[in-house]
């Protein structure tokens, strides 16, 4: 009897001890994407501003605008009028000057005296910028201020040359950059330590991130000082331990981690036949038809000769052949909960090009089959 009860109370704990292991939930198939807050967020008002010049690059070995762009003979005559030098613009004829557009981005928080790059582009009908240096030149931001001065060697990641005839051409030569080629002549006022409120906009609008944003910064802070507006903003009051010290806050922010729900999103493009799926995007039962039609026309050259003292004519004529071919049409059928990976698989097996991939995909969507954003390019 103590044997019997014995062999019944280990029987009990192992029975036990499978269910409380059956009843456990699996985390290791929860699947869980977390990222930085300055990941997946941006902070309103930090940000560069676009900065633009209009500039004349010199020293070109020939390769410079030709007479016909009248707007770089008269920039040119200009500077050597500042220069003390007054020439008659019907008088220039060079040929190793080119006028070019400047533009660079002025970073958040610049200071006077910082460098930054800046990136050179002809507006003429130079065929290249390679060994030109940009003169000084003004760059003004959308007040019309100016911000920065460019000036310096351009560097051109590509050649043009052409003789007899021919002409060989490597990359796009009449563009090029000059590094750290601008020096910040005025900066953009600013107190950010004074700010009494911080304002994140999320890069991919979603009300749940949106929520789960405020509540880890909240739980950061150990107060309710985040709160979700929209699906794409967070507004942060400051508290007070951090007035007067927004950068503080900011630093201890941006590096929480955000679990994030990401959209089902299918990308196709149309022009080039590719198609960008997530694996794990399902799509409900359907059936697929795909087959093809294709007619080709063909015309071949004949000639009518008469015959010999007939007083005929040679006679140019064509022959036009249609070849109409249909191809055998291939069905496929989905069952419910199938992932765009596995049928783009299965597709891939039948033969199917990505540009019938493409067309497949959108009549699915239309079909209320694809449980997922289509986004065409």
């Amino acid at each position: 009897m103590r044997f019997v009860a014995f062999v019944s109370r280990v029987f009990g704990m192992l029975l036990l001890a499978s269910l409380s292991l059956a009843a456990a939930p699996d985390k290791s198939s929860d699947k869980k994407v977390e990222a930085r807050l300055r990941d997946v967020a941006r902070l309103q008002g930090v940000r560069g501003n676009q900065l633009l010049g209009y500039g004349v690059v010199v020293g070109l070995d020939g390769t410079g605008d030709k007479d016909q762009t009248k707007f770089t003979v008269q920039s040119l005559t200009n500077l050597l009028a500042r220069q003390g030098l007054s020439i008659n613009p019907a008088a220039v004829k060079v040929k190793n000057v080119a006028a070019v557009i400047v533009t660079a981005e002025l970073p958040p928080f610049a200071k006077a005296g910082q460098k930054m790059d800046v990136t050179v582009s002809s507006t003429g009908d130079a065929k290249s910028l390679a060994g030109g240096t940009l003169l000084m030149t003004p760059l003004q931001g959308s007040d019309n201020q100016v911000y920065a001065v460019a000036q310096g060697p351009v560097l051109v990641g590509g050649f043009s040359a052409a003789s007899g005839g021919a002409s060989v051409t490597k990359n796009h030569p009449t563009a090029g950059r000059i590094p750290d080629g601008a020096l910040v002549e005025r900066e953009i006022p600013g107190a950010f330590n004074d700010r009494a409120n911080l304002r994140y906009s999320l890069q991919e609008e979603d009300f749940t991130t949106a929520i789960r944003v405020a509540h880890a910064i909240n739980e950061e802070l150990g107060e309710k000082a985040a709160q979700a507006v929209d699906s794409r903003t967070v507004d942060v009051g400051i508290p007070q331990e951090f007035k007067g010290r927004a950068v503080e806050l900011v630093a201890r922010l941006e590096n929480l981690n955000v679990q994030l729900n990401p959209k089902a999103r299918v990308v196709v493009n149309e022009k080039t036949g590719t198609v960008i799926l997530g694996s794990d995007v399902k799509i409900g039962a359907v059936s697929i038809v795909q087959g093809g039609l294709s007619i080709v026309v063909s015309s071949t050259p004949l000639v009518s000769q008469p015959k010999p003292l007939s007083q005929g004519k040679t006679v140019k004529a064509e022959q036009k052949d249609i070849k109409v071919t249909e191809e055998k049409p291939k069905t496929l059928s989905i069952e419910p909960g199938v992932s765009v990976g596995k049928l783009a698989e299965m597709l891939n097996g039948l033969g199917v090009t990505s540009r019938d991939m493409v067309a497949i995909l959108q009549a699915i969507k239309d079909a209320g089959a694809l449980n997922a954003e289509l986004r065409i390019l």
